[in-house]
């Protein structure tokens, strides 16, 4: 089934924003009580106040060598955003994961780093990675996704609301849902990344008549 989706320009959004408020300010009149609310995780958490100067982090040698062994296009191949992996989940885990990420990858099963590395290593976002002026930011993954959608729920009228993870290489992950929305079937519906974290400006958007 193919489903409607509307987005939602917004300004740029900030940590002195409230997500529910902004869903409410910048969607009125677009979404319905049958809708799923999408937000962008990237957004959600710079309203968390979850964004980070680069210039506070201090890498150390561990970061400065691990970093080179991710793909320099991926979000954990700079020294700061390493850097911000290891404060987040502890040095220990994340060297842990990287000796048994890559002895998996020897016997052909990929994916086993960030299954071990904590929520945080799919998570964060390296410089570059959102909009303006949180470019030159690292920005850790939203604190409890699943509360905030079960708020944007019950403060839009909606019938639920999810964060979600996409991007433009046909990548989706749902990362947090209310009651009732599913989020394999959600992250389906935005593998084509309707969002707009940079000019665009549209970081939310809206499954029409997700429940008939």
């Amino acid at each position: 089934m193919d489903y409607k989706i509307v987005t939602v320009p917004t300004r740029i959004l900030t940590h002195h924003d409230n997500i529910c408020d902004a869903i409410n300010e910048f969607g009125k009149g677009k979404f319905g009580p049958n809708d799923v609310i999408c937000v962008a995780e990237s957004v959600v958490a710079i309203t968390q106040n979850r964004a980070v100067r680069c210039e506070d982090f201090k890498p150390t040698l561990l970061a400065k060598f691990l970093c080179r062994l991710f793909p320099s296009k991926g979000s954990l191949s700079g020294w700061y955003s390493m850097q911000s992996l290891l404060d987040a989940e502890g040095s220990a885990r994340v060297v842990s994961a990287v000796i048994i990420g890559g002895i998996a990858k020897i016997f052909g099963k990929p994916g086993v780093f960030y299954e071990r590395a904590g929520e945080q290593a799919r998570l964060i976002d390296d410089v570059t990675g959102t909009m303006p002026p949180y470019d030159k930011h690292i920005v850790y993954g939203p604190s409890q996704p699943n509360k905030v959608a079960a708020a944007i729920k019950e403060a839009t009228g909606a019938f639920g609301a999810a964060v979600a993870d996409v991007n433009d290489l046909k990548r989706a992950a749902v990362i947090g849902t209310s009651a009732g929305v599913d989020a394999d079937k959600v992250a389906q519906i935005l593998i084509d990344n309707p969002f707009g974290n940079g000019s665009e400006r549209t970081p939310i958007c809206i499954i029409k008549d997700y429940h008939k």
